[in-house]
């Protein structure tokens, strides 16, 4: 389920990035049941080290059947890649899938694939600055302006690295270590174009045990979801 949380929203000129913004954002849509997807996993943690990338794991749950249950799927994710399919019009949904930017898909283990789309949607993507700073048990995230379009601003908590020994279906015996695995897609606030602040409470980016967070500015809604605005990747990531 994608929670909303409600907060106050004050209108401020946006200051700098408190960190170098990526310059892509890809969602890998993966599953500890998929035989195709340790190679996706494996190439996410070396995208993960790339700090023009921001790359983050969905692990979906439709797999769950063939014997082994995803031990860090939330339905909410499937839910989330089917929106994406849906939006595109073509339907595709599968895994490992890689989305980039909110607009286009690869297949999660094609690194030249994923990159190709990144740079060809570098020019209409991430174009509103976002950044983050906490203090005082808050995070303030702070959102430039930019055209006038209805958005939603996401804050997804995940935890840096995730080392799963599976036992049982299409992967068993293997250890797979996964990055930046979210745990929950929560709403946080909304943007219309203007320079915007939001004030989160901090212990919001601590759900099930993350320890990191990202943040994305993204046209549309959580069930129409769009093109990535803008992104900020929170401490330590």
């Amino acid at each position: 389920m994608i929670r909303h949380l409600v907060l106050a929203l004050a209108l401020v000129v946006a200051g700098p990035a408190t960190a170098q913004p990526p310059r892509a954002v890809v969602e890998l849509f993966t599953s500890q049941g998929c035989s195709s997807c340790p190679p996706a996993d494996k190439l996410a943690g070396e995208l993960a080290r790339d700090p023009d990338v921001l790359i983050v794991s969905l692990p979906v749950d439709y797999w769950d059947y063939l014997g082994w249950k995803d031990t860090l799927a939330n339905r909410s994710f499937t839910a989330r890649q089917k929106a994406y399919g849906a939006v595109r019009g073509d339907r595709q949904v599968y895994t490992p899938q890689a989305v980039i930017g909110g607009v286009s898909h690869a297949v999660g283990s094609d690194k030249k694939a994923i990159l190709d789309a990144a740079a060809a949607l570098r020019s209409v993507t991430l174009a509103v600055p976002v950044s983050t700073e906490e203090r005082d048990g808050r995070i303030r995230v702070t959102l430039g302006e930019g055209q006038a379009t209805p958005a939603t601003v996401l804050l997804m908590p995940l935890r840096k690295r995730c080392d799963v020994s599976i036992s049982r279906g299409e992967n068993k015996g293997k250890a797979i270590s996964y990055v930046n695995v979210v745990r929950e897609v929560i709403v946080v606030g909304r943007w219309d174009g203007a320079a915007t602040v939001l004030d989160v409470p901090a212990a919001t980016a601590r759900l099930h045990e993350a320890d990191g967070y990202v943040v994305l500015l993204q046209a549309g809604t959580p069930e129409r979801p769009g093109q990535v605005l803008g992104a900020a990747k929170g401490p330590g990531l």
